[in-house]
């Protein structure tokens, strides 16, 4: 394969997923208080989980060092890569985008392309598999990166927030800070689809913020490509996957659980959705 694809954690890429692409994905690491895990290495979702509804301390995250992107690189060289297209969680909230352009730098003699994919979970996901099939098919690294490109100017995410407390001591929260002035009464949508967390809605009930979801998605109509669910073990996915089903097939929506990475920051019981609009 002459074109191999990185990533990272916050992609929420199943291990199946990126074995079948030959995709490496590089781990950020989660932090509880004083204890700090690498992401689905030290700490896999299950355990992640059970911490996060234990611990007092919000989780937060952290990038992975440029050493473990330059290891990266390498290992796809050494297995017979000539361009490596790393895409990586969006810039507007992390640094592992950096850390990604640091240890490509270790390897200047090297092809590698490194893509801010103005995304996170699903829609970096999708980004990523779109990648390693379009480079699985014998494309030039011009080809991988230009499909990458147009992904990104056509990829949406939104989520249903539980709670903003996870956002709010994070420091994501981004232009969405008015949202806590009354937190605690609402149930807030956020939009991720720029690349840094915004505002979308306010609405009153858990349920109003899920069929408001399947509004904004039954908005574009036959133009949605590539819709993902993604949760934060929420107890309501199964009701809203059945709001969904009355606006597109349920056979083509792919189901996932939200990583580590991304939850710590959305907090428990977020359910979100991801979606690129064709012409």
């Amino acid at each position: 394969m002459s074109v191999r694809v990185v990533t990272d954690s916050a992609s929420d890429l199943t291990d199946e997923e990126a074995s079948a692409l030959g995709i490496t994905i590089v781990p950020l690491s989660i932090r509880f208080g004083e204890e700090e895990f690498v992401d689905r290495i030290e700490l896999g979702e299950d355990e992640f989980y059970a911490r996060m509804a234990a611990s007092a301390d919000v989780p937060g995250t952290a990038a992975p060092a440029p050493g473990a992107f330059k290891v990266a690189f390498d290992n796809c060289f050494e297995d017979g890569a000539n361009t490596v297209v790393c895409i990586n969680l969006s810039s507007g909230v992390s640094a592992t985008l950096e850390a990604a352009e640091i240890g490509a730098r270790e390897l200047s003699d090297r092809d590698i392309r490194i893509i801010d994919s103005r995304s996170v979970t699903s829609g970096l996901g999708t980004m990523v598999l779109t990648a390693g099939r379009t480079a699985n098919n014998g494309a030039s690294a011009e080809e991988v990166v230009s499909v990458v490109e147009s992904l990104k100017q056509r990829t949406y995410v939104y989520a249903a927030l539980d709670t903003l407390e996870n956002l709010k001591k994070g420091g994501r929260i981004g232009s969405a800070q008015a949202l806590l002035g009354n937190m605690l009464s609402i149930k807030p949508i956020i939009d991720f689809s720029s690349g840094v967390v915004e505002e979308a809605a306010k609405l009153r009930t858990r349920k109003k913020s899920l069929v408001w979801l399947r509004d904004k998605l039954a908005e574009h109509g036959d133009r949605v490509e590539n819709l993902s669910v993604m949760h934060a073990q929420a107890e309501d996915i199964e009701d809203f996957l059945e709001l969904l089903a009355t606006v597109v097939d349920p056979s083509t929506t792919r189901v996932g659980s939200l990583g580590p990475v991304v939850a710590s920051h959305a907090g428990p019981g977020v359910v979100g959705m991801s979606f690129t609009l064709g012409d």
